[in-house]
């Protein structure tokens, strides 16, 4: 319990499906900020740093007060980046983390509990070496969308497999299994990132677009964690239109709000 865990929000301006996606606007604040500033309130984080190739968003987090680590634009995947800012804030921290928490920035209803309940796994079973959130599906639109990463998994909720595409099979399964989707916060143990960013991607991994696959491809495990929390990412300004209704009723926006005199 006495473990050193940072948070690392990925974020970057390019994109493909939404351009300037991190610096996008939710009830006045960029989708940055709202994951920062709800991430530093896990009161299990050492810190929380934003890992980016971009000078906006390396300005905008600095301009609310937060920190930023500044990365390469040769990154193709979130965990690469996030692999090289943990190095470098163990340098800032002079200290070595035992686990960092993968936090996407596309993530801005992320609960500090959320943060908390996905780091549990590693904490307690030195066999875990990566765990994902994942929460039920809550509708056939969200099953059908291929921006929803889809998630099955053994009866010890291990992964069996990640898919953009409705799994398993809806025709026999229908209210006989449960359908999960992943929820993008993603803690590793320290070492594990680094040996799984050197193995490089794996076949399934390309073909879905998931980087979980690559450790299942390699023969590891992949420990899903139930949340209770039912949240939704921002893939496409459609996608954050939604989120900006369900932040009405949001019952952490009211706390950072205040703080910002709005």
């Amino acid at each position: 319990m006495n473990s050193t865990i940072i948070a690392i929000i990925p974020a970057r301006m390019g994109s493909s499906r939404f351009p300037g996606k991190p610096l996008a606007k939710i009830r006045g604040l960029s989708m940055v900020e709202h994951v920062y500033r709800r991430s530093t309130m896990s009161k299990n984080l050492k810190a929380v740093y934003v890992a980016t190739c971009d000078n906006e968003i390396k300005e905008a987090v600095e301009r609310f007060g937060g920190k930023v680590i500044m990365t390469s634009n040769s990154h193709e995947r979130a965990s690469d980046r996030v692999a090289e800012a943990m190095l470098k804030a163990e340098r800032l921290l002079r200290k070595r983390v035992d686990i960092v928490v993968m936090v996407q920035g596309d993530e801005p209803m992320v609960f500090p509990e959320m943060i908390d309940e996905s780091v549990k796994p590693l904490q307690k079973d030195a066999s875990v070496f990566v765990s994902n959130l994942m929460a039920p599906i809550a509708s056939t639109k969200e099953q059908d969308d291929p921006n929803t990463i889809k998630v099955i998994v053994d009866k010890k909720h291990f992964a069996l497999y990640f898919s953009r595409s409705p799994i398993p099979y809806r025709g026999r399964s229908q209210g006989t299994v449960f359908m999960f989707k992943q929820v993008c916060i993603i803690p590793f143990k320290r070492d594990f990132l680094l040996k799984f960013n050197s193995l490089g991607q794996t076949p399934l991994e390309i073909a879905e677009s998931v980087d979980m696959l690559r450790v299942l491809e390699h023969g590891g495990r992949v420990q899903m964690v139930l949340t209770k929390f039912q949240t939704y990412s921002v893939d496409t300004p459609d996608d954050l239109k939604k989120v900006e209704r369900h932040f009405r009723k949001d019952r952490l926006f009211p706390r950072y709000q205040k703080i910002l005199g709005q």
